[in-house]
Parts: C-alpha cells; sequence; structure tokens
C-alpha cells in the first residue's frame, strides 16, 4: 500500500513504518470507551482544603520553593486565534454592511475598552486615513474588522493568541505570553529565577521571541528576578496520517500522504524535555490582569503545596519498601494512603500475597504525579473529573473529555452532564522519581485512549486521528489528585468578546 515516496516521507518526519500501520489499523478498529465508576465530587475523589489547611499547604510550597528545586511554568501556546475571531469573519463574509447579529453589536458598541483598540486606530489611520470612530461614523464597520483581522492590519486572523493585546494597564496593553510571565514571577520562581517554556507553533516561532526581546527585561526589572525563557515546538513525528471514510490513507492532490497534527497530546513529548521537579502547566488564554491576579497565585501555591506534601509520603514509603524492613501494619498504612489519599483503589487488593502487594504498592508510589484544580461546573464545554476503571482493574481519578463517553449509556452521559466540577487545565506536575530520575513520560501514556474525528481538505471528507490528550489519556497513569479551587481562576478566551468581560477590563 505504501510508495517508496511514502516511506521517504514518513522518514522525513520521523515516522517509522509500523508506527504509521499502527494508526491505520486505529481507524479500522476504533479506540474503546472508558468504564467509569463516578464523576468527581467533593469528599469523592476531590479535595476541598479548610482555610488553615489551605495555609499549610501554601506554607509547604513556599518551603520546597526555598530549597532551590527546579521548577518550570509550561505553557501550551501553538494556538492561531483565527477561532476567537470566527463571529468577525463571518461579519466580513456578510451580505450586510452594519452589525447585525447581537454578537456583532456588543462588539462595536464596546470597541473602546479593547486593549488592542489604540493599535487598531493606528493600523486604521495608515490604511484608511480616518480613526476608527470616523470609521464607524461613516458606517464602514467592515474596514475597522479588516484592519483587526487582515495582514495589512493587526493580522488577529492569523496571529496566536499568545501575541495579542488582552488587557489595559497604564503602562500600556498586555499580551497573555507576558501575563503568564508575571505569573511565573508570582508562584514559579526559585532561587531569583523565573523558568518559562512556551510550545509554540513553528510560524510563529520568531514573533514569540521578538516580543520575548521586547518585554522580558522589564518584567525582570519589576520583580527583580531573572527569568529563563524557552521554546519548543510540537514534533513533526507526532503527527497523525489522515485516511479515508474507508481507512485507506488520504492523499493530497500531488499524492501524498495528508498528515495532521495530532492534538495536545503530543505535547507529552515536549513535556518529556523539559528537567524540572515541578511542571506548572495552564493554557495561554487563561489569565487575568494583576488586579485578579491574587486568587490565581492563592491557589497555584495551594495545589502545587498539595503536590509536594503527597509526593514527599510517597517517597518515604518508596525508601522503606526499598529497606525490606516493613511490617504488615506499614504495609496496611501505605495501601491507606495509595486509596485515600491518591485515589487509587483495587477491588482484589486484599487477596495479594505480601510480595505482590509490595509489587503493586511500588508501583502505584513511583510514578508521576499531578495535582488537578477543579472548577464548579458552569456548563463550559470541556472535560471532567471522573473515576474510571483502568486497565489493570484499578479504578482512579482521570480527566475526560465528551469524546471518550460512551453517549448511548444513559447513566454514564448523566454523570457528565450532571458532575459538579469541570477541568480548567490547571494542573502542577512531579515528573521525577524519589531518587531524583526523570520519569520517561511516554512510559505512562494509555494508548488507547485517542479519538477519531471527521474534518475535510479541499472538499473532501476524512477521518483524523487525535493522540491521547495531554491531561487525559497522555496522562492516564500518573497519579491524579483533584483540589477545588475558585471560578475566578478560570477565565478563558474562546471569542473576542470574551474580553469584554469584567474578568478581562
Amino acid at each position: 500500500m505504501l510508495t517508496q515516496q511514502d516511506l521517504k516521507q514518513i522518514a522525513a518526519k520521523g515516522i517509522s513504518e509500523e508506527k504509521l500501520n499502527k494508526q491505520l489499523d486505529d481507524f479500522k478498529t476504533g479506540f474503546p470507551f472508558l468504564k467509569l465508576e463516578a464523576a468527581a465530587s467533593i469528599g469523592h475523589g476531590i479535595m476541598a482544603p479548610a482555610d488553615d489547611e489551605r495555609e499549610k499547604y501554601i506554607d509547604a510550597w513556599k518551603a520546597y520553593k526555598a530549597e532551590g528545586k527546579d521548577i518550570v511554568k509550561f505553557v501550551p501556546a501553538s494556538g492561531a486565534a483565527s477561532r476567537m475571531f470566527k463571529d468577525m469573519f463571518a461579519f466580513l463574509d456578510a451580505d450586510y454592511d452594519v452589525p447585525t447579529t447581537d454578537f456583532e453589536k456588543h462588539f462595536f458598541d464596546n470597541i473602546k475598552k479593547f486593549a488592542f483598540r489604540e493599535a487598531l486606530c493606528d493600523k486604521c489611520k495608515a490604511n484608511n486615513g480616518k480613526r476608527i470612530s470616523e470609521l464607524i461614523a461613516d458606517g464602514n464597520y467592515k474596514a475597522v474588522v479588516a484592519n483587526m483581522l487582515k495582514a495589512e492590519g493587526l493580522n488577529y486572523g492569523q496571529l496566536p493568541k499568545g501575541l495579542l493585546l488582552f488587557h489595559n494597564y497604564e503602562d500600556g496593553p498586555r499580551t497573555p505570553m507576558e501575563e503568564h510571565l508575571v505569573e511565573g514571577a508570582l508562584y514559579a520562581a526559585s532561587n531569583g529565577e523565573a523558568n518559562v517554556h512556551f510550545t509554540v507553533s513553528h510560524e510563529h516561532m520568531e514573533l514569540f521571541k521578538q516580543k520575548v526581546a521586547e518585554k522580558a527585561d522589564i518584567y525582570a526589572k519589576k520583580f527583580g528576578i531573572k527569568y529563563n525563557i524557552t521554546f519548543s515546538e510540537q514534533k513533526p513525528s507526532t503527527d497523525t496520517v489522515a485516511a479515508n471514510a474507508d481507512n485507506t490513507p488520504f492523499r493530497n492532490d500531488d499524492g501524498s500522504l495528508l498528515f495532521r497534527p495530532g492534538g495536545h497530546g503530543a505535547l507529552i513529548e515536549n513535556l518529556n524535555e523539559i528537567n524540572a521537579d515541578v511542571i506548572f502547566i495552564k493554557n495561554i488564554d487563561n489569565v487575568v490582569p494583576d488586579r485578579l491576579k491574587d486568587d490565581t497565585v492563592t491557589y497555584k501555591q495551594l495545589i502545587a503545596g498539595v503536590l509536594v506534601t503527597l509526593q514527599q509520603k510517597a517517597f518515604n514509603y518508596l525508601r522503606l519498601l526499598d529497606t525490606g524492613s516493613y511490617s504488615h501494619e506499614d504495609l496496611e498504612e501505605i495501601i491507606r494512603f495509595v486509596q485515600r489519599d491518591l485515589c487509587c483503589r483495587k477491588a482484589d487488593i486484599k487477596e495479594l500475597e505480601d510480595a505482590d502487594l509490595v509489587i503493586y504498592l511500588r508501583k502505584k508510589l513511583n510514578r508521576p504525579m499531578r495535582v488537578c484544580g477543579v472548577v464548579k461546573n458552569v456548563g463550559e464545554p470541556g472535560g471532567g473529573p471522573f473515576l474510571t476503571y483502568n486497565q489493570d482493574g484499578t479504578v482512579s481519578l482521570q480527566i475526560l473529555e465528551s469524546s471518550q463517553i460512551d453517549k448511548s449509556n444513559a447513566e454514564y452521559q448523566k454523570m457528565f452532564t450532571e458532575g459538579t466540577h469541570f477541568n480548567p487545565v490547571d494542573l502542577v506536575c512531579a515528573v521525577k522519581d524519589y531518587q531524583g530520575k526523570p520519569f520517561n513520560l511516554p512510559d505512562f501514556v494509555d494508548k488507547t485512549t485517542g479519538f477519531i474525528s471527521s474534518k475535510s481538505k479541499s472538499g473532501k471528507e476524512l477521518k483524523a486521528l487525535e493522540l491521547p490528550g495531554l491531561w487525559n489519556g497522555a496522562m492516564s497513569d500518573w497519579s491524579t489528585i483533584f483540589v477545588e479551587v475558585p471560578l475566578s481562576t478560570f477565565n478563558p478566551v474562546k471569542t473576542v468578546n470574551d474580553l469584554l468581560r469584567d474578568q478581562h477590563q
């Protein structure tokens, strides 16, 4: 089925013939739905620390940082902003010239409130000889939108979300990338240094580097720290082949195979190359102005404190097991820790002989650990926290997307729709073992948790393969802990009008 040209093409990407055939097999067989026990809730998989506990965990994080540990803030930032402006692109193409939909009216009624207004006004003057207000007075609304979206204007239709002007300040507007630098200084700095890593797309790499060169020193002086800012791109070897309806490889007009990015799950490879003790993960668009950052900083420190506290306990138990000098009571205590604190249960654990029990406990203790902030469910699209059955027969905490749940199962559908909490992508991860060696993170991916979606190219339908998501299947075999955090820490920007919400003003 594969031609010599195909083999050359996949070799150039770093993809083996075996891997390609496995992807094509995945289209044929599909992926199994996950078996659910329950949606996680407070007291049933989700921690909600009281005030005194909060302070204890925050102190634990501050003490950990004082030890001079390597801490990195990891920000997936490759997303283009084009989806943010879907409604405004539609307005440009519409057969009417004045704002008609509620979305369009809201945008123009509040145009003065956008942090990019001044930059947009400058582009309007340069390209049309008139300010925004004058173009609107003339009824030339589309010229304003064109100057916002098109290459000759701000080019916001093609730029990455991380480089748009989001928030206004007295000393000038800030991009999300800058807000993440500020956050890095506030909760992730250690030894007077803040390490921030952005994953970006190839075409935007230089733009990010230019913005860092322009802005990083300003924030370094403001916070009295040194920034170490690094970048990586999604690896071509993590791309996935597209397929036709009959599961044969989809081909471009020139006969070459069509590959597509494998989704955010591909970033497990990037994460695996970060040398750190603790890594914070947060999406590029989930940022707020300084006046609202207190909650973000407090709860980032809280979940990090939970992480290092539980990690230390796990390390101590592993060292005890290494000695061989432990009692059956010690094993009972470790079982309680794995079941209660790490929320990982095995129904037949009482049937294991001590030797097999130790092997099982060691496996569950000696793996990457993540603490995930979860917020109350307010109907945002996306995944949520669940207790699920794993392939080894254990039940543990996982973040699930709707695509992983069997919609024909009424009980599961009810769990998903009535779940009390939502995943805002607010993670802090420990990625080294108790001997200080980095885990090889791809070893902990559940490869059966990818999914297949329908797309099109040049008017032709195709099937696309998504890798197990970064915080879903790619972290399936990690120790997972959920902690409730307030909604004030979750402020994503999905559309341009989201920037008009109070949280972004």
